[in-house]
């Protein structure tokens, strides 16, 4: 366990953009080792705080952990007797609250630093995203970034794929078609993505489909590459058009991702029985 208090806690795992599950004590019953409304923070490989130690904690921080894992929760309640089940003999019951917080930012791996590649990162810096941009041709990058841009001048930008974050939005923009197809392939062989956009035209997406079949890929994971990039609603062929195309897909994607992170809240269904069946909470 971490000497930091939670409040600390979440203010550095900000910073740092780490996920990590606020626990709440949301009601107590009877006697428990802390009181209602105690916190702790939980990380996947760290704890700070406590809400009292014992089976109970263990128990709490198990849940927690699991939560970190699962895409599809944000939020979760969970109603422990403290009793031989959890061997603790405080008698007492608590209802937890675990609220998963996640990195507010997207991560945005952009291949390519050519005229649609330095429009691209002239609107996505704008946005809550942290962009690494990796070109093989240091010349191509401009000598200033925004801070949210992490130039990577790789000389084999594939391998870069293998420690990039996970749930990342890629683009695939260079000026190479072998090199876009090695990176969409290692893109897949990774599958922890959250976006796979490629330029170019339907007849480069074509012979892509046929060698990443011939490669032994599903046509379930290839359709997940989108290809051509960008919305169909934004035409032209100028690089800052391209841009716009492009950067209104990515943030129409995250944009809808997020709205469904908030529809995986605790409801008011499952907090009603809480506060009613065996007169769980507030009972004294």
């Amino acid at each position: 366990m971490m000497s930091t208090g939670w409040i600390d806690a979440i203010m550095q795992l900000n910073t740092a953009n780490q996920d990590f599950v606020l626990v709440t004590l949301l009601a107590t019953c009877g006697s428990t080792p802390r009181n209602a409304g105690t916190k702790m923070v939980i990380t996947e490989n760290n704890i700070f705080d406590s809400v009292g130690g014992g089976n109970l904690e263990y128990q709490i921080i198990s849940v927690a952990r699991k939560l970190l894992s699962d895409l599809n929760v944000q939020q979760y309640i969970e109603y422990f007797p403290l009793g031989p089940s959890l061997g603790q003999c405080c008698g007492g019951s608590t209802v937890v609250l675990f609220e998963k917080i996640t990195e507010s930012r997207v991560n945005i791996v952009l291949f390519g630093a050519g005229h649609v590649g330095k429009a691209l990162v002239t609107i996505l810096s704008e946005l809550p995203c942290q962009i690494y941009w990796i070109d093989t041709r240091e010349v191509m990058f401009p000598p200033l970034v925004p801070n949210n841009v992490v130039v990577i001048n790789s000389d084999d930008p594939v391998e870069e794929v293998g420690i990039l974050p996970a749930n990342a939005y890629y683009l695939v923009i260079t000026h190479n078609h072998q090199l876009d197809f090695a990176i969409c392939e290692a893109i897949l062989k990774k599958n922890n993505f959250s976006y796979l956009g490629l330029i170019g035209s339907k007849n480069k997406w074509r012979r892509f489909q046929q060698r990443l079949i011939y490669k032994n890929f599903s046509e379930e994971v290839i359709s997940r590459i989108r290809c051509p990039i960008g919305l169909n609603e934004v035409p032209g062929k100028r690089p800052m058009e391209v841009a716009v195309s492009i950067a209104g897909e990515v943030i129409n994607h995250y944009q809808k991702k997020q709205s469904e992170r908030k529809k995986q809240c605790v409801s008011w269904k499952e907090l009603k029985p809480l506060y009613h069946d065996r007169e769980r909470i507030y009972s004294q």
